[in-house]
């Protein structure tokens, strides 16, 4: 580049060479034939000698330069990283970075309860904010309510935070320490903790309560010798076979369902509030009729399912469902809305016996076969994750089925139903397929699981995904990582959607990535994209949220600009503070608001 001259004997230098020079350069200029162009260049004499003066002067300067061995040239641009190229290519490649690099948790929706964020007064949270306290924390579960938050530590200990526990909380406490927890599930007014040995324990939600009940007698490390517990809770104890245990819970709002490693199910009160609406899959079973003689929370195996061999277990509000090893579906407890998948009786909205649900309405053709391959349940909706197999063609295909309540858009379908009976698809998310090259073929793509709250849904779909991207330099730059898609629906009212709008949803949305995603890939609005745009505010630098009824949360693709969406990391081994550990990215829907958390 050149080097300034600054001295003033050079600069003297410059003006005698400029003088001496200045006749041996040619000034020329372009005169157009537009009269108008020819007059604006009519300049007077003093004018182009101060244009001639001042060019002679800039010659000179290059010459001096010239002459005096000086090195002239252009100032290289800096050469782009292989790595920084994969981040200007794919949103989703950095998306998948952040996560392994700073894992913890995000959190958003209703704050009322300081469930979502214990530090901020705030009553709404409206876009995934990450807690401080669980930053390179890895988690087994978590889950929240209006009003309280609860986590499962890497070392099996239970957190707790929100109103509902103590008032004054700011970052969450350890309530159940040292039991090995692997699951934690909330009912109306008490917390269950399923451990790795099958235990599940019962605790208060409100902290006074754990501290003033009877805290029970645990053995200690040292043989013969036991302590008092440091805070109150029961333990539920189903009468078990030998070698049998308990694999999985699931809470309604004062119901709770113990799957057993022999495909039993056992059903016991969950709350204060005695299970009153057919949901514990025992007829007849009121608080009047209960034995007196037990304790009200004793755990009673669900006779009508003993032939069965149940693999999957789920709970609304008010309501059971199970599924056994063929795909076979009960139900029982509150149908008010249609959430067990039989049409609505006025006279009989309550069926306390486990029924068999039938598909064959969805699917009447005789060389069609459904299998539920996973359920979902939350407050007064069902969802079914179903496998439609076609004998005549050797085809399988993978649809989403939903009851319930759709009021609030919770049923996906692109309507506002309050009322539905007899499952109905959620046709964004039916027969979905991709082309898997390394098996050579196209398969269907499912969800993987569904995470359903009080009145919102999510969807996490298992599209294939890729984390292994070299960090070689001599690596392609198309080798980028890539996560699972998520899709949103249903009730908005608390931002719990994670669009950062108010309206509720009735078609499965994306949502923009958690992070803010970097300026020189912010995609700009075209006129047939649909949602938010980038441009204006911090939220438009998030990306573009769809919300087409005709497709999947609207296009990926407009044009030349890519929409940039949330994807979900799956499982992957990675250092965290120091030390390889395998986890994943989760999600939990909750009683109006969401978290994403980084799970061993």
């Amino acid at each position: 580049m050149f080097r300034p001259i600054c001295t003033a004997s050079s600069l003297r230098s410059v003006l005698t060479k400029q003088a001496d020079l200045g006749s041996r350069f040619g000034y020329y200029r372009n005169v157009s034939a537009n009269p108008r162009s020819r007059t604006s260049f009519n300049l007077s004499l003093g004018n182009r000698k101060t244009i001639t003066a001042t060019v002679g002067l800039l010659g000179g300067l290059a010459i001096c330069q010239w002459a005096s061995g000086m090195e002239v040239h252009a100032e290289a641009p800096p050469a782009a990283s292989t790595e920084d190229l994969k981040r200007k290519l794919s949103v989703q490649h950095i998306q998948v970075e952040n996560s392994l690099q700073n894992p913890g948790v995000y959190a958003w929706g209703n704050n009322v309860g300081r469930a979502v964020a214990p530090d901020l007064d705030e009553t709404l949270v409206k876009s995934p904010r990450r807690l401080p306290f669980f930053d390179n924390m890895l988690l087994r579960d978590l889950k929240l309510g209006c009003n309280i938050g609860v986590a499962v530590t890497e070392k099996g200990d239970l957190l707790q935070w929100g109103t509902a526990y103590a008032g004054g909380i700011k970052t969450p406490e350890v309530t159940l320490k040292g039991k090995n927890i692997v699951k934690a599930q909330l009912s109306q007014d008490r917390v269950f903790a399923l451990s790795k040995d099958g235990t599940v324990y019962s605790l208060p939600m409100a902290k006074k309560y754990q501290l003033s009940g009877t805290k029970p007698s645990e053995a200690s490390w040292i043989p013969g010798l036991s302590s008092e517990a440091s805070i109150h809770y029961r333990t539920l104890k189903p009468e078990l076979g030998y070698f049998e245990s308990i694999t999985d819970i699931a809470s309604g709002l004062d119901h709770i369902l113990l799957l057993t490693s022999q495909g039993r199910v056992f059903s016991a009160a969950a709350s204060t509030s005695f299970p009153a609406r057919g949901q514990t899959g025992i007829p007849g079973l009121t608080y009047a009729t209960r034995p007196k003689d037990k304790p009200y929370d004793i755990c009673y195996r669900i006779p009508n399912l003993s032939e069965q061999k149940i693999t999957t277990i789920a709970t609304g509000d008010y309501h059971s469902l199970v599924c056994n090893n063929k795909g076979q579906v009960f139900s029982f407890g509150d149908n008010t809305n249609g959430q067990l998948g039989f049409d609505y009786d006025s006279e009989n909205n309550i069926v306390p016996t486990p029924t068999p649900l039938s598909l064959k309405s969805q699917y009447p053709g005789r060389n069609l076969t459904a299998a539920v391959r996973a359920l979902a349940a939350g407050g007064a909706n069902s969802y079914f994750v179903v496998d439609v197999e076609d004998t005549q063609k050797g085809r399988v295909t993978s649809d989403l089925l939903a009851c319930g309540t759709g009021i609030f858009g919770n049923l996906g379908n692109g309507k506002w139903t309050h009322v539905q009976g007899s499952p109905i698809k959620v046709k964004s998310l039916c027969r979905l397929s991709e082309y898997d090259e390394r098996a050579n073929k196209v398969i269907p793509i499912r969800p993987k699981y569904l995470s359903v709250g009080a009145t919102h849904t999510s969807a996490i779909m298992g599209n294939l995904t890729k984390v292994d991207a070299s960090s070689s330099l001599n690596s392609p730059v198309h080798d980028v990582n890539y996560g699972a898609d998520v899709l949103w629906w249903g009730n908005n009212e608390y931002y719990q959607l994670g669009t950062g709008r108010r309206a509720n949803s009735c078609v499965p949305v994306y949502i923009p990535p958690l992070d803010p995603v970097p300026d020189d890939m912010i995609v700009v609005k075209a006129s047939d994209m649909t949602g938010s745009s980038t441009q204006g505010g911090s939220a438009g630098k998030n990306g573009i949220m769809g919300g087409n009824s005709g497709d999947v949360g609207g296009g990926m693709f407009t044009g030349k600009d890519q929409v940039h969406r949330f994807q979900i990391t799956p499982r992957k081994k990675a250092n965290v503070v120091g030390r390889m550990v395998e986890f994943e990215q989760r999600i939990s829907c909750g009683r109006g608001n969401t978290a994403v958390f980084s799970a061993v």
